[in-house]
Parts: C-alpha cells; sequence; structure tokens
C-alpha cells in the first residue's frame, strides 16, 4: 500500500548517516585530504557536509606564513554544527605531534555541549597531515582522542582493513589511527593518489557497515 511503502521510505531515509567533516587546513593539504573523505562517505550512502574549523591566526600573519585563502564554500564551524551531525570526521594537521591549535579551539569552546552531553554516542573519526613520516602520523591522533573521550564520543580508527595502509612501495601517511599525508618540511608535497585513495577508504567501510 501508499502508506506501507511511505513508511518503507522514511525508515530507509532515517537511515543515512549525516556525516560532518570538520577540518583546518593553512596550506590545502587537509583540505585536499578532507575531499577524498566526502567522496567516501557519499560512496558509502551518507549525507556529507565539510566545514572548516575557525582561524584564530590575524590575516597579516597568515599572509607572512604565504597561506593561501581559505575555502569560502566551506563554512566555518561550530558547536552547533557538531551536535547536529550524526558522526564527525576530524581532519587536523599536526604541530608538534599534536592538533592544530586551531582545531583545538574548536573544541575548547565545547564546554556547552559537554555539560549537557551534546556528543555523546557520537562516532568520530581522525585523519592527519604531517610534515614527514614520524612527524605525528599517529601521536597526532592520540592526543586528540583525550578530546573524544571527555566527551564520550566513539573513536573509529581505521585499522588495517585498508591494505593499501601495507603498501611499502612507495613512501605514504597514514596509519590504523587514520587516513594521513606528508607534507614534507617544506610543504611542498602535495597528497598522493595513494593517501588519497586510503582517505576515501577510511569513512567508505564506516558508512557500510
Amino acid at each position: 500500500t501508499y502508506e506501507h511503502t511511505a513508511m518503507s521510505e522514511a525508515k530507509v531515509e532515517a537511515k543515512v548517516p549525516n556525516v560532518l567533516i570538520v577540518y583546518y587546513s593553512m596550506y590545502k593539504h587537509i583540505e585536499t585530504m578532507a575531499a577524498a573523505v566526502a567522496k567516501g562517505v557519499e560512496a558509502g550512502g551518507g549525507k556529507v557536509t565539510v566545514m572548516r574549523a575557525p582561524e584564530t591566526l590575524s590575516a597579516e600573519v597568515l599572509k607572512k606564513l604565504g597561506a593561501p585563502p581559505k575555502n569560502e564554500e566551506h563554512k566555518e564551524c561550530g558547536s552547533k554544527d557538531l551536535a547536529a551531525a550524526d558522526a564527525i570526521i576530524f581532519g587536523i594537521p599536526t604541530r608538534f605531534g599534536m592538533a592544530a591549535a586551531q582545531m583545538k579551539a574548536l573544541l575548547d569552546r565545547t564546554g556547552g555541549l559537554w555539560m549537557k552531553g551534546g556528543l555523546l554516542g557520537k562516532p568520530a573519526g581522525i585523519f592527519v597531515s604531517t610534515g614527514t613520516l614520524g612527524g605525528g602520523q599517529e601521536t597526532t591522533a592520540l592526543t586528540f582522542i583525550t578530546q573524544l573521550t571527555h566527551h564520550g564520543m566513539m573513536f573509529v580508527p581505521i585499522g588495517y582493513g585498508c591494505q593499501k595502509l601495507t603498501d611499502l612501495t612507495e613512501v605514504h601517511g597514514g596509519s590504523p589511527y587514520g587516513a594521513g599525508t606528508l607534507a614534507g618540511g617544506d610543504g611542498s608535497r602535495k597528497p598522493s593518489k595513494l593517501e588519497l585513495e586510503i582517505a576515501e577508504y577510511q569513512v567508505l567501510h564506516a558508512c557500510d557497515g
């Protein structure tokens, strides 16, 4: 009947996860990775929104650092956006093996959400960018898990389900904690095809599950 069909369609629609990808990217490495992660969400049947963490540096400082303009298509993320998502994937560049201050500042502003348990039970993933292979591919994720834990979120690692993580034919980022890219000491290296494929898989397998 029409009623039965409508109810079935409503159930299917309700199962579509609303995934928020929130990232900080000064030189576009993490932004490029975010596009691959978003592709994986869509391929897995999820609805994706891509946003960026608010900048904490002045325009003058960013200019001196040679940072390109922000992608204005990606709006700044706030606490309400985090609360509205069914799952959140954080794109984080490293600073001395830990999350960049801009991403930490975003979480520092979520005291209100913490007070009312606004993020309790939400699945969360992490992908990163580091200058070198030993520059924080794992520690950036590990040290950020404390933020997720205090909010009661469920960390979903990539594990080794993606066999491309074990590919030793080229140097690449990524770990069982999440996808990753290597920017190089001077930031000149861009995410490789392999790294982008791992980033796409990270959420694709989660959506399929």
